[in-house]
């Protein structure tokens, strides 16, 4: 992704030097900018790097997450001035970065956390960018950043979203809506492979949904991924991958920060759940084998298939929204979710139909922080909801694994109840560690139950 991105800049007319620790890579680099050549200067060195920059210099790091991206800042500190500006534009945790950025602002350095979403093609021709950090600082490359950025009706996909973390934060969140988005469409496909739909008539189905509400880069892609041939073998590319999902810790990332929040990730955290489970390919096989029990064919409509896949989407989409809402007000960010969701409209991985519903709904003001409660979103949820639980039910009954949809479902079920069952657990914290509780019937708190005397 810095390879393509580096070409990204450079054929948008600006001068650009590049570094990497392996000259083999560097020279590889070299040979494939082809027609870009004259814009682009090798360097040889993180010394050679900064002297090609003139100043006040920007250098971005695209390496992998942690101690590698530690690494990189301090050789780059000990070579670069004040007013010069450092850019992580690699996924990282948003702490890491609130950490990274207090740190360089004491030797007088500028650092931006920015968030780049679109994989490889996307970080080519135009990805989804999430800037974070002093907004001084992004200013002189802003011109930059929204060049190289993926465009929607002419709109960048790039801007300032606040300060420090702010941009990882919501890349971070992204990928969590990206991890549960991929498990929704992972659970469709196989209840439909499981009720005998032939690979290709299901791309049809997906070619098809794609058409409508569901329309997105994911639903795009897993039609033409279903349609694809083993060339070696003659058999469809998906019989041939092993079912392991990897994982680079940002969906996690996501899940302990909602935790941390007091927020609920239910539909990310079951996608994240289910990659791990997958991981366990031995004990799957043998709990196969101890747990013959109910396993049928669950004979579902694509109508009620796609409205569950819709119903259940959006669930995972306000899920974020409202960990992004939550982090804002705890970091002050003031983050415009508006604006992220314009952004991510284009050029990303989540890019979908809804993210302008998702805009509009939030600009015009939320209930709560809650997506689902925006009118549009309530109408949809009263419309596909149904054939959620007749999904949920159906695939339940018959012992087909749905995580992601029956998390949706619960989060659903349990927030749409004004008065739930946790006034038994309150009265069980009081009874063994009168730890007291609100009355329904007075004002106040710090209420004991008749067992405290």
């Amino acid at each position: 992704m810095g390879a393509a991105l580096a070409m990204n800049i450079a054929e948008k007319g600006f001068g650009i030097a590049v570094h990497n620790r392996s000259s083999e890579k560097l020279d590889d680099f070299m040979e494939n900018v082809g027609d870009l050549e004259d814009q682009v200067t090798p360097a040889e060195s993180l010394d050679g790097l900064v002297a090609a920059l003139g100043t006040p210099r920007a250098v971005i790091i695209m390496v992998k997450a942690g101690e590698p991206v530690d690494s990189v800042i301090e050789s780059l500190s000990e070579v670069m001035e004040p007013g010069d500006l450092i850019i992580d534009a690699g996924n990282a945790d948003f702490n890491d970065t609130r950490a990274r950025h207090a740190a360089l602002s004491e030797k007088g350095l500028n650092f931006l956390g920015v968030g780049v979403s679109g994989g490889e093609e996307g970080a080519r021709h135009g990805p989804s960018i999430m800037v974070g950090g002093d907004r001084e600082a992004y200013a002189p490359i802003e011109d930059i950043i929204t060049a190289i950025a993926a465009k929607f009706e002419g709109d960048p996909c790039a801007d300032w979203l606040g300060p420090d973390g702010a941009g990882h934060f919501v890349k971070t969140v992204h990928n969590g809506i990206e991890y549960a988005d991929m498990q929704l469409i992972a659970e469709a496909y196989g209840l439909m492979r499981t009720a005998g739909v032939s690979l290709g008539d299901m791309a049809e189905v997906f070619a098809n949904w794609n058409k409508g509400p569901l329309q997105s880069y994911l639903i795009e892609i897993t039609a033409e991924i279903l349609a694809v041939t083993d060339s070696p073998t003659g058999k469809p590319v998906v019989d041939i991958i092993m079912d392991k999902a990897g994982q680079k810790g940002t969906g996690r990332w996501t899940v302990i920060e909602a935790l941390k929040l007091g927020q609920s990730a239910t539909t990310i955290e079951a996608a994240v759940a289910a990659r791990s489970w997958s991981a366990g390919k031995e004990m799957r096989a043998a709990a196969e084998d101890a747990f013959p029990g109910v396993r049928d064919a669950v004979d579902l409509a694509n109508a009620d298939l796609e409205a569950a896949l819709l119903a259940a989407r959006i669930i995972g989409y306000g899920q974020g929204m409202a960990l992004l809402a939550a982090a804002s007000e705890a970091f002050e960010w003031s983050l415009d979710l508006a604006r992220v969701a314009e952004i991510w409209r284009a050029g990303c991985i989540i890019r979908s139909a809804l993210l302008d519903e998702i805009a509009s709904g939030t600009r015009e003001g939320l209930q709560f922080d809650q997506l689902i409660l925006s009118p549009a979103f309530v109408e949809r949820l009263n419309e596909t909801v149904p054939a959620l639980r007749r999904v949920v039910a159906a695939s339940v009954s018959s012992g087909q694994p749905i995580p992601a949809f029956a998390a949706a479902l619960s989060y659903f079920d349990t927030i749409r109840r004004a008065r739930g069952t946790t006034d038994l657990i309150q009265a069980q914290r009081d009874f063994f560690g009168r730890h007291g509780f609100e009355r329904v019937d007075k004002d106040g708190t710090g209420f004991h139950g008749p067992w405290a005397e």
